[in-house]
């Protein structure tokens, strides 16, 4: 019988220590990440956390869907990088000490988007940055080196600075198909006996392959 790949494994590619599973990786209870999903760096993608998630202060979280693939040097900015416009400077001094953190008030109600939202099966290419409070809906392609300052709808494909909808997967009717199959949400031996018509096949024939069809 065919056996599912290991989601609990932190280094699923043997011989290659580049790529994490990022579920089994990640600690902060600020970030959830669906199995499957990965990071790809040459460098230290052990680090994601601390180098790829910036200025995660709290409270608001990073949601990553299952069988997602981030590219080396994806950067999800999170709200914590927000700083005051309203004044003369933007530079916070409260939080550089000393007397000036007695004006910590200065700080509060500074603009929050909220939770940054990835769906399932995205594919974020190599250097994309993600602004605070973003979602990017299922199926999506974030090319590489787009800054993402907007919502991506399921299955778009997005690119540049500021990234700007480029075309659609499929059309309105085979994305609201796909949605209802939502094929991740399989269990793992019915997608590892449908992994070709998954990466290749059609809507017609995956909703096929659907359990119960």
């Amino acid at each position: 019988m065919p056996v599912p790949a290991d989601p609990t494994v932190l280094h699923p590619m043997p011989g290659q220590p580049r790529v994490v599973l990022l579920k089994p990786l990640v600690t902060s209870p600020l970030i959830e990440v669906g199995e499957y999903s990965y990071y790809d760096d040459p460098d230290d993608p052990t680090a994601f956390e601390t180098r790829n998630v910036l200025y995660h202060y709290g409270p608001e979280k990073l949601v990553i869907g299952r069988f997602c693939a981030l590219g080396t040097g994806v950067r999800f900015l999170m709200n914590g990088a927000n700083h005051r416009m309203d004044g003369p400077s933007t530079f916070p001094f409260p939080t550089m000490g000393g007397s000036w953190a007695d004006h910590f008030d200065l700080l509060t109600g500074l603009p929050n988007r909220g939770d940054t939202v990835v769906g399932n099966d995205v594919w974020f290419g190599h250097g994309t940055t993600i602004l605070p409070g973003v979602r990017i809906g299922h199926g999506a392609i974030i090319g590489s080196g787009s800054v993402v300052t907007r919502d991506v709808p399921d299955y778009g494909i997005v690119g540049g600075n500021p990234a700007r909808l480029l075309r659609t997967r499929y059309d309105e009717k085979d994305v609201a198909r796909l949605l209802a199959v939502a094929w991740w949400d399989w269990p793992a031996e019915h997608i590892t006996a449908h992994v070709r018509t998954i990466m290749s096949g059609s809507v017609d024939e995956l909703e096929a392959a659907a359990p119960g069809a």
